[in-house]
């Protein structure tokens, strides 16, 4: 077992200052179920014998890409989510993806793409930028030329451009909401399937650095609360645009540190809130991009060997207190499994397993096949699916189209 868990948690636990509230007291209750965990572990040989439970995953994967129960019906708008949590996890799991599954999730996916432009949540939905962004990733997954030739670019481009405001940001779906994670969500499939012209990054820069909250992270639209998913799809969409010098990455780098658990060793999404599991990659995802910006920065006090946040407390999170005995990951002990954690527990283990620095491998449980296939920190796929979108894709001529910006 790593150090991290076989200190005394005693002296992390949260402290009421004498005046419980509802927050202290369920932080309290997190916290002793989880040092109740680490305490048996620390205690026995049993956390000896840990691992990634890699074939129960897959299987409890296999199994929901093809048959879902009754009670996913709430996700009937996030189908291509679905796809992309699923396959992405697989992926991260060194598990191919057979051909005859490809060719049916292109099928499916064919089929919620908007005649207009755009993914929707399901077949005969309204195209919307989240499912967009799941859809294509989903097909970069499988990266083959079917999947690649399925996406419409100039209709996708289209769209895209339609959703961009005037003032630099985007709009979710036509008469929809604007927030920040439009931004990410349209620039990752314009980068990806190369249709990225200058009119869809007019401002956006700029209005993304105006969503930096005065605690350092990012916010949904400027003046509200920093969290966790706002901040990734904040800095990483000013990471795709190469404007990281708009935002004062200091101060963000100081939040994100902050909102990693001392007794349980995951993340927050917000301050004075609980650990999630899924958060391991949308606030440990951040980190790596804030190292690769001070690296270029010429920041002279970096470790090449690790990023800025304890990589081995996230493991033992993710490991320890997320797995369910049956395949999948939850959000935190006493809680469900789904497909949702399960993709963002497996793709903060890639992160806090690989160092891009020098290429090393932290693996707390000194097991080969616990180790994650290497996510991209940008995209949230796996690197080599990234590079070979970029050879498909840079091959074809950017779409060039005239648009009207939706007001």
């Amino acid at each position: 077992m790593a150090e991290g868990c076989k200190e005394d948690v005693k002296h992390y636990k949260v402290e009421d200052e004498g005046i419980p509230t509802n927050t202290t007291k369920e932080q309290g209750v997190v916290e002793g179920s989880i040092a109740a965990i680490y305490g048996r572990l620390r205690d026995s040989s049993i956390g000896e014998g840990v691992n990634l439970m890699k074939q129960k995953h897959i299987a409890y994967l296999k199994h929901g890409i093809r048959s879902l129960s009754s009670s996913f019906e709430c996700l009937d708008a996030s189908r291509p989510w679905l796809c992309y949590w699923i396959l992405h996890s697989m992926s991260l799991l060194d598990c191919e993806i057979p051909q005859s599954l490809a060719s049916d999730v292109i099928d499916f996916l064919s089929r919620c793409q908007s005649p207009t432009g755009g993914f929707a949540g399901g077949p005969g939905q309204l195209p919307h930028l989240a499912p967009t962004y799941a859809a294509v990733l989903a097909l970069c997954c499988i990266g083959t030329e079917e999947a690649y030739h399925a996406i419409d670019r100039p209709n996708l481009q289209r769209f895209l451009l339609d959703m961009h405001q005037e003032n630099g940001g985007f709009i979710m779906h036509p008469d929809g909401e604007l927030d920040i994670r439009g931004a990410y969500c349209a620039l990752v499939p314009a980068l990806l399937t190369n249709i990225l012209v200058p009119d869809l990054s007019q401002k956006t820069g700029e209005w993304i650095a105006s969503c930096q909250s005065y605690e350092g992270g990012f916010s949904a639209v400027p003046g509200t609360e920093a969290h966790g998913g706002y901040t990734f799809c904040g800095f990483t969409a000013a990471v795709l645009l190469k404007q990281q010098h708009l935002c004062d990455v200091q101060k963000l780098l100081r939040w994100v540190c902050y909102k990693q658990m001392k007794v349980e060793g995951g993340f927050q999404g917000r301050t004075n809130k609980l650990v999630d599991g899924c958060y391991s990659f949308w606030q440990g995802g951040v980190l790596p991009l804030i190292y690769l910006t001070l690296k270029d920065q010429g920041d002279d006090a970096l470790d090449a060997e690790l990023w800025h946040f304890n990589q081995e407390s996230l493991q033992e999170y993710i490991l320890y207190c997320c797995q369910h005995p049956h395949g999948g990951l939850l959000d935190k002990p006493g809680k469900s499994r789904d497909f949702y954690h399960t993709c963002y527990c497996l793709s903060g283990l890639s992160v806090a397993q690989h160092c891009y620095g020098d290429k090393r491998i932290i693996d707390i449980t000194h097991d080969p096949d616990s180790v994650m296939t290497l996510t991209h920190p940008v995209f949230n796929i796996a690197v080599d699916k990234v590079q070979s979108a970029y050879d498909y894709f840079s091959k074809l001529p950017i779409p060039q189209l005239l648009h009207t910006t939706t007001t």
